[in-house]
């Protein structure tokens, strides 16, 4: 088998007991194994200023390598007033600047919205995917992925414990595979 393929995880929650970066962890656990998945962290990262543009933070200019050093990108995100948080969009404006030197261009991409609530953040998945064509980013567009009741999903050990969306987040996690695979960068 050929190396796995380098998938940064982009958490939009910075909560401790984020029920999103649960999700993340359990979606790694269940990667095929033609994908590598790895928390690109955003909770340190300043906010984006373009007069650093220059001479970037060294929180900032580390998250760009990382995501310019990934393969893919997996997109595990809360929804907060139908959109994404703003660390997410932060960090999506960090690693795409200064203009033309963008880290996300051609990167294949997919996007999970989880919420407590019944629509699964519904309106950030699709905010977040407006900004990825202008990042042309390749975004896996079948299976969808909002989840809904996001509260309790987990066990007391962070594992899925409903078998039905642990076979829906398999399938997802195989179809993503496919399609990094499919639109890697030569």
């Amino acid at each position: 088998m050929s190396t796995p393929h380098r998938v940064a995880v982009v958490v939009g929650s910075l909560r401790k007991d984020s029920i999103n970066r649960k999700l993340a962890l359990a979606l790694a656990a269940m990667a095929p194994p033609t994908l590598k998945l790895e928390i690109a962290e955003i909770g340190a990262l300043p906010l984006y200023n373009q007069d650093d543009d220059a001479s970037p933070p060294p929180a900032s200019a580390a998250f760009k390598q990382q995501i310019q050093a990934a393969d893919a990108v997996l997109f595990v995100t809360p929804e907060y007033n139908r959109s994404v948080p703003g660390v997410l969009k932060n960090a999506i404006d960090i690693a795409s600047r200064p203009y033309g030197q963008s880290a996300w261009s051609g990167k294949p991409a997919a996007v999970v919205s989880l919420s407590p609530g019944a629509i699964g953040g519904f309106g950030a998945n699709h905010h977040l995917r407006q900004s990825l064509v202008f990042l042309d980013m390749p975004t896996l567009q079948q299976p969808e992925a909002y989840l809904g009741g996001g509260g309790d999903l987990f066990d007391d050990a962070g594992a899925i414990k409903k078998p039905d969306t642990q076979a829906f987040l398999e399938k997802f996690m195989a179809a993503f595979g496919q399609w990094v695979e499919q639109n890697k960068a030569a």
